[in-house]
């Protein structure tokens, strides 16, 4: 698996600036009902009328705080896909809104993610940069350096030793600990379900279940065949802006006319983008070929010569093989399907203005068969962080220009009608509800 972060670095700093601006008395500093005020009315405008948020929506430590208890720990987040997991003992770590976290396939094939904090003295039972090189059974695997493989954990403050399943194995010199029960500690369990081959978490353990309002779009992957596809390419990046600035660039494409200008727009003009009817839980969008790279893409199909492309995956429609679509699980799940690849985006926000981001491609398993496919997957890890280039320099310059007393608030395009979605789940989380559950959906913008 390619992976490793990628050698970006941003000309913003969040913080800096914003001390910068608050010396010039920058904005009024609003309240978080002013702002949450301020999201309600935004969201409760038809779309021929839609505003951008306050810009503090994106900005403001209140905010984030209310998001992270009512949006993010109270939500379904993404953390792993299944091929990063392949054998018993494989497991992947990553920090999560604090949670230090281990994604493992246990003994009996199945996948937990548990919590790494010991339930002795509160150690990270593998923090960044140790519990390997024989400090543990633990070994990296891979070249992703949070994946790695082992036969049980072990805390290396005071050795306590623990299944795969979080239970507790082994717990040295505790003979004298009076009324010590080793059944009563082990590494707490997070709620966890498998969609699609995704592994997705609820911290809080309160959300409905995760399948719920998804039949719709679960037929509408089937013929991807998501569970079985590799994770072939992962790139890190730190990113210097708001969760929310990622996800609203991720699901529009109004932007193809201008960063994209050289990349997408030339495959998928912007104005031929649409977007489906208002759903429950997700936002489903399309970004068609156009004709020419349509006609062109089943030629090459048909040709079967794929010396210097990926092939097609197998079992597609002529539709499906005719565009791109996108596809948002609130709050954070951001997945692109291409007629060759799928793209998966982990999030993982860490502050207002800060999120660690893991951009993925995943393969179909023929594809990683072909003779030459060491020079397609760098052909495709290419492409991938190229685009995603051109969408780092934008989000971050949002981000700047979100703290600026030259900020105003903007109108959104038909385009951004992914945008509008995003705004109203937002308003309905606050309101306490969901999109639709008022009777009010908005219209899918194709017939």
């Amino acid at each position: 698996m390619s992976s490793g972060a990628v050698d970006w670095k941003p000309t913003f700093e969040p913080l800096a600036f914003a001390r910068q601006l608050s010396t010039r008395t920058a904005q009024r500093q609003l309240s978080l009902a002013e702002i949450q005020h301020g999201i309600l009315e935004a969201a409760a405008r038809p779309l021929s009328r839609a505003t951008t948020l306050p810009a503090q929506a994106y900005t403001n430590e209140e905010v984030f705080a209310w998001e992270v208890e009512h949006l993010l720990r109270a939500g379904w987040q993404c953390v792993a896909h299944v091929s990063q997991l392949p054998a018993a003992g494989d497991f992947l770590n990553l920090d999560l809104l604090g949670e230090p976290l281990i994604v493992v396939r246990g003994k009996d094939d199945s996948i937990r993610v548990l919590s790494r904090v010991c339930p002795h003295r509160s150690m990270d039972i593998m923090p960044e940069g140790f519990g390997y090189d024989g400090h543990s059974p633990a070994q990296a695997r891979g070249s992703q350096p949070d994946c790695g493989h082992t036969r049980l954990f072990l805390c290396p403050y005071h050795a306590w030793t623990f299944e795969l399943d979080g239970r507790l194995k082994a717990c040295p010199e505790m003979q004298q600990a009076e009324d010590f029960c080793r059944d009563d500690f082990f590494l707490k369990p997070f709620r966890s379900e498998i969609w699609q081959g995704f592994v997705f978490v609820n911290l809080d353990g309160n959300a409905p279940p995760l399948a719920e309002d998804l039949a719709e779009m679960t037929a509408d992957l089937a013929a991807f065949r998501l569970p079985k596809m590799k994770l072939a390419i992962a790139r890190e990046w730190d990113c210097p802006f708001n969760w929310k600035v990622l996800v609203e660039n991720f699901m529009e494409s109004y932007h193809h006319l201008g960063i994209h200008h050289k990349s997408l727009q030339p495959m998928m003009p912007a104005r031929d983008t649409w977007t489906e009817q208002e759903r429950r839980r997700y936002v489903r969008a399309h970004l068609p070929y156009k004709d020419s790279v349509r006609e062109a893409y089943l030629q090459f199909e048909e040709r079967g010569d794929f010396s210097t492309a990926l092939p097609p995956l197998p079992g597609l429609s002529d539709d499906q093989k005719s565009e791109w679509g996108l596809f948002l699980i609130h709050p954070t799940f951001l997945l692109a399907t291409a007629p060759d690849r799928v793209i998966w985006y982990r999030l993982q926000p860490i502050g207002p203005d800060r999120l660690k981001l893991l951009t993925t491609t995943l393969l179909a398993p023929e594809a990683l068969e072909l003779p030459n496919f060491e020079q397609l997957r760098a052909q495709a890890t290419e492409q991938l962080t190229a685009f995603h280039l051109e969408d780092m320099e934008v989000c971050t310059a949002v981000q700047r220009g979100l703290y600026a007393s030259g900020w105003q608030p903007g109108r959104l395009s038909h385009l951004e009608m992914p945008v509008w979605l995003f705004h109203r789940y937002l308003a309905a989380r606050i309101r306490g509800d969901w999109p639709t559950d008022n009777g009010s959906t908005a219209a899918s913008q194709r017939p």
